[in-house]
């Protein structure tokens, strides 16, 4: 998820439920509808390009579909059993997705390689080709819905199904390079080749998607680029003298910070408690939704800790 996304205004409570169910409703009628209208387009042109396609779709579905559950489950508020929610059923998904995108790459590697050294004839290219376009042009709507639900909710398991999305996107694109090179010049190496080659790439969005829900079920750090805004709210903020144990962490589309304010020791109970409220509620500005915890400190100068380290 990048910087940029992360920093956009966020939807809470019911509009982002609402955002999330469409997206991932949305990305499980799309897989469908490009499943049928590749098989029909493998069955008619015999293109393992083609037929690489095919299986992204299919594990495209079933990972949305995985998809549209998570993101329900980790919709379901906090209860006696959750405390922290269910948030953490969207890095779970796209561990899920990930597992999923790995097993079809290595299929395909298995298929392509074998059709590469006894290379078949295609048929019917240009119906291939009408198809590839077709699947490119249903996918840029997905991705554009996918794209602005991520950057109202800040999802995860949206994040992940946008970047597979994404990829067959270029991934299309290459099909009918190879649908064209083939029908034009005879080359039938070069459907296998792309086969291959569309499999590498595969496997690397299953390594990006793991990666990145490995950090959540692992609790690390927001980005720098949003822990540098947290200090900022927190430094400008009248009456603070520094701060220390900055922590974050998301658990699916939930934020959560704590840090330690450090004010002046001579202030009452209730002034302490009026500037760390202002504070968790500048910092709720500035993340919407996300659950806010300040601890107050008494300023001591002589054992202060560089902001937002650990410290005393």
């Amino acid at each position: 998820m990048s910087g940029s996304e992360q920093a956009a205004p966020r939807a809470t409570g019911e509009e982002a439920s609402r955002l999330l169910r469409l997206a991932t409703t949305a990305s499980v009628a799309t897989a469908c509808v490009l499943i049928v209208v590749k098989l029909v387009a493998f069955l008619l042109t015999d293109s393992i390009s083609i037929l690489s396609t095919l299986i992204d779709s299919l594990l495209d579905a079933a990972a949305s579909m995985v998809n549209l559950i998570a993101v329900r489950h980790a919709l379901v508020p906090a209860d006696r059993e959750h405390r922290f929610g269910h948030g953490k059923a969207e890095p779970l998904a796209a561990v899920g997705q990930a597992i999923f995108i790995t097993g079809s790459a290595v299929f395909l590697l298995i298929e392509a390689s074998q059709r590469f050294f006894t290379p078949q004839p295609l048929t019917n290219s240009e119906v291939g080709i009408a198809v590839m376009i077709f699947s490119i042009i249903a996918t840029l709507g997905l991705v554009t819905l996918q794209r602005y639900v991520i950057r109202r909710t800040g999802s995860l398991a949206i994040s992940a199904d946008q970047l597979h999305y994404t990829g067959d996107i270029l991934v299309n694109g290459a099909v009918i390079v190879a649908l064209v090179l083939a029908a034009q010049f005879g080359w039938r190496f070069i459907d296998p080749a792309f086969g291959i080659a569309i499999a590498l790439y595969i496997l690397y969005n299953a390594w990006q998607i793991a990666a990145g829900a490995l950090d959540m079920l692992m609790d690390r750090e927001l980005p720098e680029e949003d822990r540098n805004r947290i200090r900022d709210v927190i430094v400008n903020h009248d009456g603070v003298l520094g701060f220390h144990d900055l922590r974050t962490r998301a658990s699916g589309p939930q934020i959560f910070i704590q840090c330690h304010i450090e004010l002046d020791a001579g202030l009452s109970l209730m002034n302490a408690h009026d500037i760390a409220d202002d504070v968790e509620n500048e910092l709720r500005d500035a993340f919407p939704g996300a659950e806010v915890i300040v601890h107050q400190d008494p300023y001591e100068p002589e054992v202060d800790a560089p902001a937002g380290e650990p410290g005393h």
